[in-house]
């Protein structure tokens, strides 16, 4: 057998082997975005900024509900409209049944991850907090803890999972939603570490 028929051949069984365990690959690639715990007792939960449709702050409400925390920092920049993304999202929470004092907005001026662990792990420091919850969407908890270990120094941080439907490890290439979220997040999972 000559060798261009041996690549050829290698190729070919290369890949009918990613079509035969392409959804064994696919949720091995979701399952490594994916690295979050079970809440604990905190100082406080911290939400981040991102979640469009409100299910960070009602995970955040939920944990404050719970008592695993006495109350939520959101933070979130200028976003819609001239108003803080913290802004609409407590109010998102409160049209969901949660009380306005189980949250403390925290405007900030971040247009990344890496600026907002910045300024959020100066404001627990400011405040005294020593433990806290970090919540966030599931898909993008690797990459948040990752960044935010690089600022906590002594503080203790848990990372707590915001389930989205949108993306699950088990079916995310199944819709346009999840299939988006899990290219943004590898492209930025990739690139941060560069410095882009």
């Amino acid at each position: 057998m000559s060798s261009r028929t041996k690549l050829l051949l290698a190729a070919v069984l290369l890949l009918a082997g990613l079509v035969a365990f392409r959804e064994s690959c696919f949720r091995a690639l979701g399952a490594f975005l994916v690295r979050a715990a079970e809440p604990r007792k905190a100082d406080v939960a911290v939400i981040l900024a991102g979640d469009w449709r409100g299910l960070r702050i009602l995970r955040g409400g939920e944990l404050v509900k719970a008592g695993y925390v006495p109350v939520a920092l959101v933070d979130g920049p200028l976003a819609h409209y001239g108003q803080y993304e913290s802004d609409l999202a407590v109010a998102f929470a409160v049209r969901h049944g949660y009380p306005e004092s189980a949250f403390l907005r925290f405007p900030i001026h971040a247009t990344s991850t890496d600026e907002e662990a910045r300024l959020v792990v100066a404001e627990l420091r400011r405040r005294g907090w020593k433990r806290f919850l970090l919540v966030t969407s599931d898909y993008h908890t690797r990459r948040a803890s990752r960044i935010f270990r690089k600022y906590i120094g002594d503080l203790q941080m848990t990372v707590v999972a915001a389930p989205d439907a949108s993306f699950t490890v088990d079916g995310w290439w199944k819709s346009r939603e999840g299939r988006k979220a899990f290219a943004f997040e590898w492209m930025k999972t990739v690139t941060e570490p560069l410095g882009f």
